[in-house]
């Protein structure tokens, strides 16, 4: 767009939102970068929310209500979407999209849509495995930009026709995927399915490596189950990168209901397995250098996180060590990662 162009585009649609009421203070960005709790209302038609019947997809309305930080008071009609497969029917607490951006004036509109993830039960150990969950994100992000950001809150579902007692449940929203892909310098895929081995290729080692430290088994590039893909906007020549989410069935987690594919041949999610393609001894160094990098950070983010209770903290602790000890022995680190890795 020529800047002629771009500034009365921008000059028109800043004009508009002013208009509208839409707050320019609210940044989709700035929003994941605070990492504090946000504590907010969510009511909704519950009697419906819950229903099983009402299936990916159906969506109502609802009002989310919040105090944002720098102490501006939201209260956004918005729209709220059921969306996933396993968690939807498992779930007391289905998985939802929020929409924000639903009504013109809303507060939250720069936010756009944003995936909601909630406790499957609300109990103790849901919580725990919430929380776990939200961290393999923060984890992630320490180890590469190209990844998902999530930001903590702790939601009160109310019922709008009182019918149903309010539920208070622990949640995080995801970043869009178009955000992320803007953070990168990057476009969304949505061109034909890929192959592992077709995205790039040091990206996608660092992917497998990953899903290969939390013990996640539960993903494939191909079917594009529980990853997506993006491509950079300057470099034509360039792969897709490979972004991974949804980390409920790793071994760090841990959840009950988690169960691994009998074709893997483990009893438990809590064993590794690596699902990615043979490397080269230098180029698996290169990418666990960043992990090795980030063991000091990513032990004091667990930690730190003072929602976690002690025995979680321990368990996580315990369950990365076991990788870290692992990738300083380089007869392991083969036997795992070319050995062992996948042909096929």
């Amino acid at each position: 767009m020529k800047p002629f162009l771009f500034a009365i585009w921008l000059f028109c649609t800043t004009a508009i939102q002013i208009a509208n009421g839409q707050s320019s203070t609210i940044d989709r960005y700035a929003f994941f970068k605070d990492t504090s709790l946000l504590n907010a209302t969510l009511v909704v038609n519950l009697t419906k929310i819950l229903n099983h019947n009402n299936k990916k997809g159906f969506d109502m309305t609802g009002t989310f209500i919040t105090t944002l930080p720098d102490g501006t008071k939201v209260n956004d009609q918005i729209l709220v979407e059921k969306r996933g497969h396993m968690r939807s029917d498992f779930c007391y607490v289905p998985p939802v999209k929020l929409i924000f951006n639903y009504k013109d004036s809303a507060k939250l509109y720069y936010l756009k849509s944003m995936k909601l993830v909630s406790e499957c039960k609300v109990s103790q150990d849901h919580e725990q495995y919430l929380f776990k969950e939200y961290l393999c994100y923060k984890i992630y992000n320490l180890l590469c930009t190209k990844s998902f950001q999530v930001r903590l809150l702790n939601i009160k579902w109310e019922d709008t026709v009182g019918k149903k007692k309010t539920i208070n449940a622990y949640g995080f929203l995801l970043e869009d995927l178009k955000d992320l892909a803007a953070r990168n310098k990057c476009s969304e895929w949505k061109r034909n399915k890929l192959t592992t081995e077709q995205t790039d290729r040091r990206q996608m080692t660092m992917v497998a490596i990953f899903e290969y430290m939390i013990g996640n088994t539960d993903w494939a590039v191909t079917v594009e189950h529980n990853t997506r893909l993006i491509l950079s906007r300057d470099d034509t020549l360039s792969k897709p990168y490979v972004v991974p989410y949804d980390f409920d069935y790793s071994g760090l987690v841990n959840t009950y209901y988690s169960i691994p594919d009998e074709k893997l041949e483990i009893e438990s999610v809590t064993e590794r397995v690596y699902r990615g393609f043979p490397r080269s001894m230098p180029e698996l160094q290169t990418v666990l250098d960043t992990f090795r990098s980030q063991k000091k950070n990513i032990y004091d983010l667990i930690n730190n996180f003072n929602y976690l209770t002690p025995k979680s903290k321990k368990e996580m602790i315990a369950y990365l060590s076991g990788f870290y000890d692992m990738i300083e022995n380089p007869k392991l680190v083969k036997s795992n990662f070319i050995d062992r890795a996948r042909l096929e």
